[in-house]
């Protein structure tokens, strides 16, 4: 509630989902062009070089992707627990080893088969849609028995400040965080010209109009003040509208964030295997398990990581500290459409956009790299520190093609060593 009134907020949310309908057009032009997993990376890589990607990709390896995943988990186990707790705080080591659990489920289900895990991220998605049309339509009948005090001067205390308001569409776009995620997976997709852009569409279209008319049902029951507060709004809304059946929202809520992770986790394993086989990461995260094919390797180390994040007290600082990262790299990503545009006018283009709309983009996306920059300077520095972090690793491990020959048989030891643990092979030998 950066916005200060319910107006302004949901003139924000559409504002949000017509920002990410632009990014997703522009990707599907890009997805169908370039026909490689992988998502901003492939197209940052292909455009300007592996440079730049490897930095993206060290950023999302080391901070963004298993961060990313411990906060999910954390916040499935919470909701779990809340039910059995109601009036005190949940216990923190309970709270963290569901969060273990749920992790490694999950990266079982990934080694496993990929169709389990693209069903268990279908069966997720129901429930998160079904959570949102609950309390849509119970919003919607407290509207009807005349519930609309806090839509009475609607723009009333509208924040004027360009900051905050700024800071509420960033947070707007978060929510929206996910549109892109069929690009890291194309490889697997089939019939991608087809299916890509109508899945974005689709996804797209549906994700704005239930956030839109969620927010909408919510104000219906839960002041804006009481919104700004930081509690959970679903909790909040369930607890005034079913009564002793309140927990009914808390386990779709966990429902819907045990979804997120199995998506973080299948997204992730993809990008890393990509920067395997591209030579950004070690060469056993490109191989794939000789019985049933899924990236083993690169799902494990995810995997390992998110676990070792777990343990950290500071995981919402360092997402912080390179959020601004993200929209750098979808408005390069988005940049590189122009830029293909002119260098490769002879590439297919099943999809091709006008070009007003990754102009629009990419202005925007600028907007929101700077915006860190003005409102939290020292946090952003931290970021910027991050990312230079990868320069040496990029010297050492990518740029360094003439290693001394103990080290290249040490690494093609554990390579060795690795594939014989877990049964894995190079993706082209996978019929060997």
């Amino acid at each position: 509630m950066e916005a200060g009134s319910v107006g302004l907020s949901l003139i924000i949310w559409v504002a949000c989902g017509i920002f990410s309908m632009i990014g997703a057009y522009c990707y599907a032009e890009l997805g169908t062009m370039i026909l490689r997993s992988g998502a901003d990376y492939a197209y940052i890589f292909e455009a300007f070089g592996e440079f730049p990607a490897f930095l993206r990709l060290w950023v999302e390896c080391m901070i963004v992707r298993p961060c990313s995943q411990a906060i999910v988990a954390l916040t499935f186990s919470y909701y779990v627990i809340e039910p059995l707790f109601p009036d005190c705080d949940q216990p923190g080591l309970a709270v963290r080893l569901l969060a273990v659990i749920a992790i490694l489920v999950l990266t079982f289900v990934n080694c496993k088969d990929v169709k389990w895990a693209t069903r268990v991220q279908d069966i997720f998605t129901y429930a998160k849609v079904l959570a949102l049309l609950l309390i849509i339509i119970t919003g919607f009948v407290q509207l009807g028995k005349g519930n609309v005090e806090y839509f009475d001067n609607s723009f009333q205390d509208s924040e004027s400040d360009v900051t905050k308001i700024s800071l509420a569409f960033y947070s707007g776009l978060f929510a929206y965080n996910g549109w892109n995620y069929l690009n890291f997976v194309i490889e697997e997709l089939k019939d991608p010209y087809r299916n890509l852009p109508r899945a974005i569409w689709i996804s797209i279209i549906m994700v704005t109009v239930i956030y839109v008319l969620a927010n909408v049902a919510y104000f219906s029951t839960v002041s804006p003040a009481e919104i700004k507060s930081g509690a959970a709004v679903a909790v909040m809304f369930s607890k005034r509208i079913y009564g002793i059946m309140w927990w009914i929202m808390p386990i779709f809520v966990s429902l819907s964030t045990f979804g997120g992770i199995n998506g973080v986790l299948f997204t992730s394993s993809r990008l890393f295997f990509v920067g395997g086989r591209e030579g950004h990461m070690p060469q056993v995260m490109s191989y794939v398990a000789v019985n049933n094919l899924t990236p083993m390797p690169a799902v494990l180390f995810m995997g390992i990581l998110s676990l070792f994040y777990l343990v950290s007290s500071d995981l919402y600082a360092l997402i912080n500290y390179v959020s601004f990262v993200n929209w750098m790299a979808i408005g390069l990503s988005v940049a590189s459409l122009l830029y293909f545009r002119y260098t490769h006018p002879e590439w297919q283009r099943p999809i091709k956009v006008h070009l007003v709309w990754p102009i629009i983009y990419t202005i925007g996306s600028i907007f929101l790299i700077l915006l860190p920059l003005y409102a939290k300077p020292v946090e952003t520095g931290i970021g910027c520190l991050i990312i230079a972090s990868g320069i040496p690793v990029y010297l050492i491990c990518v740029a360094w093609k003439s290693k001394p020959r103990f080290i290249q048989k040490l690494t093609s030891d554990g390579t060795i060593w690795l594939q014989k643990l877990l049964m894995v092979v190079p993706e082209e030998k996978r019929n060997v």
